[in-house]
Order: structure tokens, then C-alpha cells, then sequence
């Protein structure tokens, strides 16, 4: 069997790995980040000047010999990864626990005394993942229907304005208190929806009626949106009172309630319960209705699809403002939930969107679980950052190797895909080549 047919056949079946399959090779493929960016630290903590080493390579001494050499490094690979992960969650382990000692402060018990699962780290990587998980949504249902959305961050800028200057509308018309609360926060996600989706279907258009690229439009309506939602923000909405730029701050009552945690922590936990219930409903959308069906099939077989009488054109805008209306609400989360106000500057979480999508695999069911761990990963940079001398630019390196490691599986799947559709493509044209009597090499 040569290499080309090896590679092949190994795609075939990372096509066709079952769930299970895919979580253990995304597992291993965590694992084989961390292994490849502790080397990273140890080589960059040889290279770097320090009157105390932090980590210490020591040889084990067994029967009381002494140990046969000591390497000390600048960095500690341990402590580093340790802050990432767990600091991300507030260090829910015992004092004193490591992975070097994992038996340390009694193995039955791990949970530190006093830790609570509503402490303020917590609440920063669960309202981080809040916001991915519809950005993320935004681009595996564009994905899923076989176009690019690239501008989700353009559509969350755009329905994040859109759904402060409603609120901000709405406020005098509307009672103070919980009443304000059920009228205010519902009416900020539907309008950050409209907006969205009504900004996502123009590249849709562009693409199904102009056969403009879709990349390049998406890409281009990001700054079209920076720049005019930056401008309308500036010149006509601005708060007087701040020299930031940004709107009027919301009144209390109009951000999502906070239920247990700290209202300064800025999470809701019924944001996140929002976010779970419209994963599930994305995910039952693809899956159940004939709306789901003929995007799917519009992704995977397009001319199949055209053939079995699905209206492509009006697939992809549908696909486009179903996206876009995603990326508004993600908006409009960061108004109501994190701000209390729109902003400019807004984080790329629209761009980070892109790569939960392909983490998960385009799966609605996955984008939940890589929101969590783009989520962690956000989240624990910030604490290595504060708790630790290693270099942001270090973190950085070490955030993107765990990335992309995980992401590679999924991204050769995609490969693995559109090589068998290029396959049965040409298998179909030459059997129909050969059922009409034509020689099939011409």
C-alpha cells in the first residue's frame, strides 16, 4: 500500500469514527499539547536569567542514593498549566495538591476547604463560555450549510448596538424592578437577533443571487460595521457624561438576573441556561425539520440537493441571517450581561467563534463542550498571567499549541469529507458517462 492510499484510508476512518472515537482522539490530542508545551517552558526556562530556579528536574533516589543530576529551570511547566486549568475554576483542589504529588492533602477528599464552585474565576470562564457558545453556533450552522461565515464578529458588533439603543428606548416606557427585567432583557435579545440576522443575510444575498465570495464579503462587513457602529456611537449615541466611547449605561433592571453569583462577578447563570437550551434547539433544528434537512444536504451535496427540488438560493440567506441572528444575540449577551452598556472595542469573540465551531466539529451538540474549554483557556490565561513570571507571549504560544492540537483531528475530517464528496462526484459523472455509451477518459 503506498503512502497516498495509507493517508486516504486513515482519513476514511477518521471520517467515520464514532463520538466516542472522536473524544478520545481529541483527549489524546490534549494531552500531546501539554506534553509539547511543558518541553516549550523547560527550553524556555533554560534560556531565560534567574537567581532562583522555580522548577528542578531531579533524578529519583532510590535506597537513599543521591540523586545524579539537578537541572533547574526558570519556569515551571507545572505551575503554569496548574494556573490554566484550575485557576480557571477558582483552584477547586486541595492546598498543597499537585500533579507531581498527586496523594498530597488526602486523595479523598480533593475539594479545598472552602471553595465554592460560585467564586469569582468561575463566573469569568462560565461567562466567556456563555458568549461562545453562540458565536460558535453562529459559524458551525453557516458551516453545516456549506458557507463561510466569516463576519459573526461584524453581526455581534451590530446587534450589540442595536440592542442597547432598544433597551435604551424602552426604558421610560416600562416599570422599574423584575417587571422592567421580563420586558427589557427578552426585547435586547430579539432585537440583537433582528439586527444580526438582518446584517448576516446580506453577504447571504451577495452570495446566492451576485456568486460573490462569501469569505471576502463577511471579511469586509466586519470593518463595514466597526467602522459605522464606531461612528453612529461617536457622532449621535454617545454617553455626554463619559469620555469613553460608548452609550448611556442600562438601568440595573434591564441586565440578565445573576441568580447565585456575585452581581459584580457580570454572569448570569440563565444567560448560560439560554445558551444550553439554544444549543439544544440548534442542534434538534438540523437534526428533525425539514428546514435542517435541506441545509445539510445543501452542505454536503449541494446538486443533489438542487435536484431533490431544495431552493438553494434561498438556503443559503436563511443559512446566512440564521447565522447572523447568533452572532446578534452573542451581542447582545455582552450588552445586557457583561456591560450594562455597548462599547467600542468589543473582544473578537466573533473570530473565536470561528475556531470553537471547528473544535466541535460544526456539531451544535460539541460547540457546548469547546466553548468550556476556550472558555478555561480564556479565563486561566488571565490567572497564569498574575500568577506566574512566564510571559504573556509564552501563554499565548502555549493557548494556541492546545488549540491546535485539538482542532487538528476535526480539521483533517473536514478534508477527509471533501475528498469522498470529490469522489463520488467523479464516480457519479463516469457512471453516467459510461451508462450513455461515451468513454469516460475523454
Amino acid at each position: 500500500m503506498t503512502l497516498r492510499e495509507r493517508a486516504t484510508a486513515l482519513l476514511a476512518r477518521l471520517v467515520d469514527a464514532s463520538a466516542a472515537e472522536r473524544f478520545a482522539i481529541s483527549f489524546a490530542a490534549l494531552l500531546l499539547s501539554i506534553a509539547v508545551g511543558t518541553i516549550i517552558v523547560l527550553v524556555s526556562g533554560r534560556v531565560t536569567e534567574c537567581t532562583t530556579a522555580a522548577f528542578v528536574l531531579t533524578h529519583p533516589t532510590p535506597f537513599g542514593f543521591p540523586r545524579l543530576f539537578a537541572v533547574g529551570f526558570c519556569y515551571d511547566p507545572v505551575a503554569v498549566y496548574d494556573r490554566l486549568f484550575l485557576g480557571a475554576l477558582g483552584d477547586p483542589l486541595k492546598q498543597g495538591w499537585s500533579p507531581l504529588s498527586p496523594l498530597s492533602g488526602g486523595p479523598l477528599n480533593p475539594m479545598r476547604e472552602g471553595w465554592s464552585p460560585l467564586n469569582r474565576q468561575m463566573a469569568v470562564t462560565l461567562r466567556e463560555t456563555t458568549v461562545l457558545i453562540f458565536t460558535g453556533l453562529s459559524v458551525a450552522v453557516a458551516f453545516r450549510a456549506g458557507v463561510f461565515n466569516i463576519g459573526t464578529q461584524g453581526q455581534l458588533v451590530v446587534g450589540g448596538l442595536a440592542s442597547a439603543l432598544a433597551v435604551l428606548w424602552a426604558v421610560p416606557l416600562v416599570p422599574a424592578g423584575i417587571a422592567g427585567t421580563l420586558v427589557l432583557v427578552p426585547l435586547a435579545l430579539v432585537v440583537g437577533a433582528l439586527f444580526g440576522g438582518a446584517y448576516g443575510a446580506i453577504p447571504g444575498v451577495l452570495k446566492a443571487y451576485a456568486e460573490a465570495n462569501e469569505v471576502i464579503t463577511t471579511i469586509m462587513l466586519n470593518f463595514v460595521a466597526t467602522g459605522v457602529v464606531g461612528y453612529l456611537v461617536l457622532n449621535h449615541f454617545k454617553d455626554p457624561n463619559s469620555a469613553a466611547t460608548q452609550t448611556r449605561s442600562l438601568p440595573g433592571y434591564a441586565d440578565f438576573p445573576t441568580l447565585l453569583f456575585d452581581p459584580r462577578n457580570d454572569f448570569s447563570l440563565l444567560a448560560l441556561v439560554v445558551g444550553v437550551l439554544v444549543v439544544a434547539g440548534v442542534a434538534y433544528l438540523l437534526t428533525e425539520t425539514s428546514f435542517g434537512y435541506d441545509l445539510r444536504t445543501s452542505g454536503l451535496q449541494p446538486e443533489a440537493a438542487e435536484y431533490g427540488g431544495v431552493d438553494a438560493r434561498r438556503t443559503v440567506v436563511s443559512s446566512f441571517a440564521l447565522s447572523g441572528a447568533l452572532g446578534g444575540i452573542a451581542g447582545a449577551l455582552y450588552v445586557v450581561m457583561i456591560l450594562g452598556k455597548y462599547q467600542t472595542g468589543v473582544p473578537s469573540y466573533g473570530f473565536d467563534g470561528i475556531t470553537v465551531s471547528i473544535l466541535a466539529g460544526n456539531n451544535p451538540l460539541g460547540v457546548g463542550f469547546a466553548a468550556l474549554l476556550f472558555g478555561v483557556l480564556k479565563s486561566g490565561t488571565v490567572v497564569v498571567d498574575f500568577a506566574t513570571d512566564v510571559p504573556p507571549q509564552l501563554v499565548g504560544v502555549l493557548r494556541g499549541l492546545i488549540i491546535l492540537f485539538v482542532a487538528m483531528p476535526e480539521f483533517f475530517r473536514m478534508i477527509g469529507r471533501r475528498a469522498e464528496s470529490v469522489q463520488r462526484r467523479a464516480s457519479e459523472t463516469a457512471d453516467r458517462i459510461a451508462a450513455d455509451g461515451g468513454d469516460p477518459d475523454e
